[in-house]
């Protein structure tokens, strides 16, 4: 027998309506980090731009920071929060396997029922996020949608590797997707490149952390990802441009992931940017934080001004996997 299948209209356009941002009260110093490596400030800040980062308390958990940051993206939005029909988390430091800390935070914001998963694509994770709240919105699968990239990467960090102890850092960043009467975010351009997996990876399995009595922390290749970050991820950052009709001149801002400030120069040139274009250096004071990393740094550009509604921005995220996502987006 041959039924009918009814479809749900969707939105024409999806956009960014509004945004929201949970940076931890800790602040803590390249100083602090040199008690526990042999280092100096010099080398990393030349190495990165890093002088400081936020480090969470253990009041300021996972599902603490991204629910403030996600009320506060519902406020900016002027979305009734049960109007959310999914909720995406990107994180990689939810430290329990099941179950997705989303579905926790869509009852804490008043989204009960909505569905609620989470997403572990490490740095590129809000950008992943944001290119499936468009496609939802898009085909009627969600009214509205709220992403949410959130890291306590503290807990995960080895405070003796000289490689990575000053670079990562943590906090919280989301948004609230939903119908547009224009394009306000272009074609997703993402990819991952797993012959390189092992360039950015957690030291061990939980099963052999728990047989070791070893805390699992993250280790990193710095030659191998800088040189694939600086490269390969200007050449995506401009098949985004591209995809969405946009010339880098037309661009308002540049907001790549804050792995460091030397890549993202790197990326600026083989950009060819406009001396014109806002580039967000968020990295100096708030550290690498891998998935709230892009919202956390658009937060800084609008908190001061530099960012207005209806600008037009390049937003890029990559990391471990390798992963990577990019889209040109319309600031809400």
């Amino acid at each position: 027998m041959t039924g009918t299948i009814t479809s749900t209209n969707g939105a024409q356009h999806a956009a960014i309506l509004g945004m929201g941002a949970y940076r931890p009260r800790r602040v803590v110093s390249n100083a602090e980090i040199l008690e526990h490596i042999d280092s100096s400030d010099e080398w990393i800040q030349t190495r990165s731009g890093i002088k400081e980062r936020r480090w969470a308390e253990p009041d300021e958990t996972v599902l603490m920071m991204s629910v403030s940051a996600a009320k506060e993206a519902l406020t900016d939005s002027g979305i009734d929060p049960a109007q959310i029909g999914c909720v995406i988390v990107a994180t990689v430091t939810h430290l329990y396997q099941t179950p997705a800390i989303a579905t926790q935070i869509a009852v804490a914001v008043g989204a009960p029922t909505a569905a609620a998963f989470d997403v572990s694509a490490a740095c590129a994770g809000f950008c992943y996020g944001v290119a499936l709240g468009n496609d939802l919105v898009r085909a009627g699968s969600a009214p509205y949608v709220l992403v949410i990239g959130v890291e306590r990467l503290s807990d995960i960090t080895d405070p003796t590797d000289r490689g990575t102890a000053f670079i990562f850092a943590d906090g919280a960043g989301a948004a609230v997707i939903g119908p547009s009467d224009q394009t306000g975010i272009g074609p997703v351009v993402w990819g991952s490149d797993g012959t390189q997996h092992h360039v950015i990876a957690q030291k061990e399995s939980w099963q052999e952390a728990a047989a070791s009595a070893n805390w699992p922390n993250l280790t990193m290749e710095g030659n191998p990802v800088f040189r694939w970050a600086s490269y390969e991820m200007a050449k995506v950052a401009q098949q985004a441009l591209d995809v969405a009709g946009v010339k880098v001149e037309d661009l308002d801002a540049f907001v790549p992931h804050q792995a460091n400030n030397r890549i993202t120069d790197a990326m600026i040139r083989a950009l060819k940017l406009p001396e014109h274009v806002l580039v967000a250096r968020d990295v100096v004071r708030q550290g690498n934080t891998s998935a709230a990393s892009v919202p956390l740094a658009i937060d800084a550009m609008r908190e001061s001004g530099e960012l207005k509604s209806g600008d037009t921005a390049l937003i890029i995220g990559f990391g471990a996997g390798l992963v990577y996502a990019a889209q040109v987006i319309r600031m809400p």
